[in-house]
């Protein structure tokens, strides 16, 4: 069902922090053209702690009008919050999405059995499937294969996006889920290698920058040719770790921004990426052959 690149697409800002429509469409646009097999919006990377739940809504059903049936759409639902991402799972899943994606409750620490019951109540309300998302880095907190595998019994539930990075962790948790269960990478940097022990795709950070090779990259290796799928990937392995070296995501609004995309601008507590860290990442993009706004035709 879910499967490919899929990108944490960025939310553009206007410089007074409202939302940028015409470059919404823009964005969405270029997914659409550049061969991204989904959107996620809302996510971690589209700013979802500071968005409010009337933006998302919007953001979305934008996204419906423009993209429906030409790729996978999926929205950022999870909160901290029980009966938050609740009420959002039971909205935002019927305005016409392929998904919803929830990550654990960040902040308050709950053990596993909270961590279960969340997503169970969630997944009540949803009316299309859920994808997990877990991501300790951010949250504080780690959605343990053997609560994934309690959780995939669920019929709504069908994917997780494990944002760890780690094999090992990757194939604990498909030896334990039923094998129509999907792992999704959340991490850029390990996506190929994760897809080379069972997990069918990526959710991208990077493929906002280079649609195109990342789709590549995940076709060639659920083709089964992971040499072609390395080789392109190699490619991008400065631009998956430069795309952190602030937090994320400071660093590929820039860079989205350099490629006439979006203006560069992001909401507080975030702000723009640092002059120190501008030819790092802009280094990065010249050597994944990406396009500069002052370089196109």
């Amino acid at each position: 069902m879910f499967s490919g690149s899929m990108v944490a697409i960025v939310t553009p800002m206007t410089a007074d922090g409202g939302l940028d429509w015409p470059a919404w469409d823009r964005l969405l646009d270029f997914h659409v053209r550049e061969g991204t097999d989904g959107i996620v919006v809302a996510g971690t990377t589209g700013e979802s702690p500071v968005l409010l739940a009337e933006e998302i809504e919007e953001l979305t059903r934008r996204a419906v009008g423009r993209c429906h049936g030409k790729l996978k759409l999926i929205v950022g639902a999870g909160t901290h919050s029980t009966a938050a991402t609740v009420a959002r799972a039971r909205a935002l899943s019927r305005l016409g999405v392929d998904g919803l994606m929830l990550v654990t409750p960040y902040y308050n620490k709950p053990p596993q059995e909270g961590l279960y019951r969340h997503f169970v109540a969630a997944a009540d309300a949803s009316a299309v499937p859920v994808i997990l998302y877990n991501v300790p880095g951010r949250t504080a907190v780690d959605l343990l294969p053997g609560t994934v595998a309690r959780l995939a019994r669920h019929p709504q539930i069908v994917a997780i996006k494990e944002a760890t990075g780690s094999i090992a962790r990757a194939r604990e948790t498909l030896s334990v889920c039923p094998p129509e269960f999907t792992l999704l990478s959340g991490d850029d940097a390990s996506a190929i290698d994760l897809m080379s022990v069972g997990a069918r795709g990526v959710i991208s950070v990077s493929a906002n920058i280079a649609p195109r090779r990342m789709h590549e990259a995940c076709a060639a290796a659920l083709a089964g040719d992971l040499a072609k799928a390395r080789a392109i990937d190699a490619s991008l392995q400065l631009l998956h770790k430069d795309l952190f070296v602030e937090a994320s995501p400071i660093p590929v609004k820039w860079a989205v921004a350099r490629m006439g995309l979006i203006g560069n601008a992001i909401r507080l507590p975030l702000v723009e990426l640092s002059t120190a860290h501008q030819a790092t990442v802009l280094r990065a993009m010249q050597a994944a052959g990406i396009t500069l706004e002052d370089q196109a035709a």
